[in-house]
């Protein structure tokens, strides 16, 4: 693990700035124990590139992400570009074992496990710090206070800046940061206009639909309110309005969203990404295609402002649900 100071990191967290965030779980070969090669850390270093051509400083990361190798081979990048993690975030993430054999996989956040990851993730990524470590996934045998004891000595050691979760609701964010003595600062989630359990929950109130909604009421409130950074992970939705329609809703959701690129003078992408940045809950999105050209076909929702109008928005959104709102 290198050991060069940071004398010009970046602040420890997110900001507004970050309109983007470039997901790094398609870089390193395949999601397997065999080494990864050369060839893979040239793709990483183009996806990076493009990335970083597209106004994308904060990249993503866990230390499961194609068993490590996405990480590993971020880390030959860093090696071969000095000066460029002084000009980036890094976020990874942990609490996420993979089935191994006959062992299948689980959830993990004991502390000796979350240090033991960390630890495993720096020495991949060849840096001496990472800026935010996110908990993956809620794990119901952990003990809030032994995970803030955890985190708390991993700031210490200066090893993490800051720290927040994934796939949590606000009643499990509220219960940890009640044992930690600094905020979270992101709670990672899926969102797109394809997964749109997270807006629906807010208007389905009162209504039968309601039952068949399982977003947790109240997280987005919870996140606003306390200023933790909501990001979306999947939010182009797998390419479900840019080129891989399956249902008549996404057919003619695609149609909108091409009509809408060309009148904006941009891409489909970042139509699909302005929908979500539009949402006043402060939505950066994760972008996780390993293709140079589909990231900067993103570029400008890194670059301008969501211009997309309130009706634009509301036209977007009932297409893609394929029925009129309650």
């Amino acid at each position: 693990m290198t050991t060069t100071p940071h004398a010009h990191a970046r602040p420890h967290a997110h900001t507004d700035q970050d309109r983007l965030i470039y997901g790094c779980m398609g870089l390193g070969g395949s999601w397997d124990s065999a080494p990864y090669k050369a060839a893979d850390i040239d793709a990483a270093e183009a996806a990076v590139q493009a990335a970083l051509d597209s106004g994308i400083t904060a990249f993503d990361h866990a230390d499961i992400y194609r068993d490590g190798k996405a990480e590993a081979v971020f880390g030959e990048v860093l090696a071969r570009t000095p000066g460029l993690r002084e000009r980036i975030t890094v976020q990874t993430k942990c609490g996420i074992r993979l089935a191994d054999g006959d062992r299948p996989g689980v959830y993990d956040l004991s502390g000796a496990r979350i240090a033991r990851c960390v630890e495993e993730s720096l020495t991949r990524l060849q840096t001496d710090h990472v800026d935010v470590l996110l908990l993956h996934r809620p794990d119901p045998l952990a003990d809030p206070s032994e995970v803030a004891k955890a985190l708390t000595s991993l700031q210490e050691q200066g090893l993490v800046r800051s720290f927040g979760v994934s796939n949590m609701s606000a009643h499990q964010i509220a219960h940890l940061q009640s044992h930690l003595d600094f905020p979270l600062v992101a709670n990672q989630l899926e969102m797109s206009l394809k997964s749109r359990d997270w807006v629906e929950a807010g208007v389905l109130v009162n209504t039968p639909e309601a039952a068949t909604n399982g977003f947790p009421l109240g997280t987005l409130e919870h996140c606003a309110t306390h200023g933790i950074r909501l990001q979306a992970w999947g939010p182009l939705a797998q390419g479900s309005y840019t080129g891989r329609e399956a249902t008549p809703a996404e057919y003619a959701t695609a149609q909108l969203v091409t009509a809408l690129a060309e009148e904006k003078h941009t891409t489909p992408e970042t139509i699909i990404l302005w929908w979500l940045q539009r949402h006043p809950a402060r939505i950066a999105p994760v972008i996780g295609t390993a293709n140079p050209t589909r990231i900067r076909a993103c570029r400008d929702a890194a670059r301008r402002d969501p211009e997309l109008t309130h009706e634009e928005w509301y036209e977007l959104w009932v297409t893609a649900r394929g029925a009129a709102l309650p």
